[in-house]
């Protein structure tokens, strides 16, 4: 099989539990490093998928990359090959599909509750059995970090929400765009602690969306599990869709 490409934007980004996944299913990658300078390929055909990770950059930005992975996802869903986005991926993922990426009324960072939409398309990705992902009232707890949000591409599916930011996944065919982190792993939550007071010095109080770097790496070890399951679920019916 083909690789799969992993595009990564900023070095503390990377692809952390979804490469471990990946690796223990025995599927082959490559990392695309946007930070370091590499160019973005221009044919999809040549991967089996594509993932974008995250990244503190807004897909409005100047950034000369940003066309071209767009041109890339539009490449890829033109030739049925999977895209998966995580974060700032799922942004680049709607904006290349027709969609909009703007500020969501409130930062997310930290454990967060999403609720799953019941629907036939959520349960294709769940599996009809949930009660190992799924709390009674259908929410799971998954890792946020973001500021901004995206409207659904047309013709996709929400898979989950919460109330503090609308659109948390969302499914188109084969493809997958998530604005919460279900690929985190406790170092990198620690690092990324790290760059918690620039991300919020400009607010005048914390909203209950945002915990403290405290809080998030205490949580760490009893959410974890938990999101790895959910992880686990989602990607493997990703990995389902791969080309050969």
């Amino acid at each position: 099989m083909k690789p799969i490409a992993i595009f990564r934007h900023l070095a503390t980004e990377g692809p952390g539990y979804f490469a471990t996944f990946l690796e223990a299913h025995s599927l082959a990658w490559r990392l695309f490093a946007t930070d370091r300078g590499e160019p973005v390929p221009t044919r999809a055909e040549e991967f089996a998928g594509l993932v974008f990770m995250g990244g503190p950059m807004s897909v409005n930005d100047p950034l000369p990359w940003i066309a071209e992975e767009c041109t890339l996802i539009r490449d890829a869903v033109a030739h049925d090959i999977p895209v998966l986005g995580h974060c700032l991926g799922s942004q680049l993922m709607s904006r290349a599909l027709g969609g909009s990426v703007f500020p969501n009324p409130q930062k997310e960072i930290g454990w967060s509750c999403v609720v799953a939409d019941d629907t036939p398309t959520t349960r294709r990705w769940l599996g009809e059995a949930t009660d190992d992902l799924l709390a009674s009232d259908g929410s799971a707890v998954v890792f946020q970090w973001h500021g901004e949000t995206f409207t659904l591409p047309e013709g996709s599916e929400r898979l989950f929400s919460n109330a503090f930011c609308a659109n948390q996944m969302f499914a188109l065919g084969p493809h997958l765009g998530m604005q919460c982190h279900v690929e985190m792993t406790e170092p990198m939550i620690a690092e990324w602690c790290q760059c918690w007071n620039d991300e919020t010095a400009g607010l005048a109080s914390l909203p209950v969306s945002v915990q403290t770097p405290e809080v998030m790496q205490a949580q760490a070890a009893t959410q974890m599990p938990a999101m790895r399951r959910l992880a686990d679920r989602l990607y493997t019916h990703w990995i389902a869709g791969l080309k050969p």
